[in-house]
């Protein structure tokens, strides 16, 4: 199939990656919605969407509803008389008639192997519970969340190393390619939709402040999981001497003592079970250092105890 007559509705830098994918691929952005800009930085000052940036860039028309529950939203969406709109980590909930507007519908690009991991942070989830495989589908959207029939999908696998951020930037790339390769076989018979089973869904929450915290009596295995999930945000984070650390990299080693227990002049801390050496760390107003570095500004000393 030639170029398509698109709507893309997407937000953050993950959106983008599919955003330059199908200018690229020779498609016909007609229009680009994302969410409204919103105070960031220290000045709060009203910042655009990496998407609504893009966008701007390439000189495309871009809506920021706050809501599309209104008659006036839905019919100037209608009125855009497109082939498809593609919806990448949007952030606002499509009603019936949005979904059904585009002639092939609306679709999705989902950062995880439906149904596990529908939801908000899928990438985090994967990492945190210790799956070793992930990908990206792209659904055909439904009323439910993140429900709609699959059409195309990507595994990635997830290593002891992975973490939340190298896994975002792979499957960005991942997920650009395949939206881009399944436009082009869109309206294609071979291209079946394949329903969701409900057996084996799980549900990604949305990460609070309150999970970064370290527990160390939690097994090292796990602490490793938590660590590379929430790097590098928010950043899973323990205390010395009242200094909040970030660490953002760590690998599971053999070691005993006290939960968080530093065991060497190297940042071996025991765990509840076994040990981590903790490999990258980050100071409030400092950029993440590797272990060596950390330690000649903020020296911490073996037989102290992180909390």
């Amino acid at each position: 199939m030639g170029g398509l007559r698109i709507a893309f509705m997407g937000t953050p830098d993950f959106s983008s990656h599919v955003l330059t994918a199908l200018i690229s691929a020779g498609h016909d952005i007609v229009c680009v919605y994302s969410q409204p800009p919103r105070p960031a930085g220290r000045g709060k000052n009203l910042t655009a969407s990496p998407v609504h940036r893009l966008a701007e860039f390439h000189n495309i028309e871009v809506r920021t509803p706050t809501s599309f529950k209104s008659d006036e939203v839905q019919t100037t969406f209608a009125e855009l008389k497109l082939d498809v709109a593609v919806v990448v980590a949007y952030g606002l909930i499509l009603p019936k008639a949005v979904l059904a507007a585009p002639k092939f519908g609306c679709l999705n690009l989902h950062a995880s192997l439906l149904p596990r991991w529908r939801g908000a942070a899928p990438i985090q989830r994967a990492i945190m519970s210790g799956d070793r495989e992930t990908g990206v589908a792209v659904m055909q959207m439904a009323e439910g969340l993140d429900t709609g029939d699959i059409l195309s999908e990507t595994r990635i696998s997830i290593s002891d190393q992975t973490t939340a951020g190298s896994l975002h930037d792979e499957l960005a790339e991942a997920g650009a390619a395949l939206m881009v390769a399944t436009m082009a076989h869109l309206g294609d018979p071979k291209l079946v939709a394949v329903a969701q089973s409900d057996q084996g869904a799980t549900y990604a929450e949305k990460i609070s402040k309150s999970e970064a915290a370290i527990d160390w009596t939690r097994p090292a295995e796990e602490l490793c999981r938590h660590i590379h999930g929430l790097s590098p945000f928010p950043g899973a984070y323990c205390t010395h001497n009242g200094t909040r650390i970030k660490l953002l990299g760590a690998t599971i080693v053999k070691g005993k003592g006290l939960p968080g227990q530093v065991l060497d002049n190297e940042l071996t801390i025991a765990c509840g079970k076994d040990a981590i050496k903790l490999a990258l760390l980050q100071r409030a107003g400092k950029s993440p250092m590797p272990t060596k570095t950390f330690l000649n500004g903020h020296p911490i000393y073996k037989d102290e105890v992180l909390t």
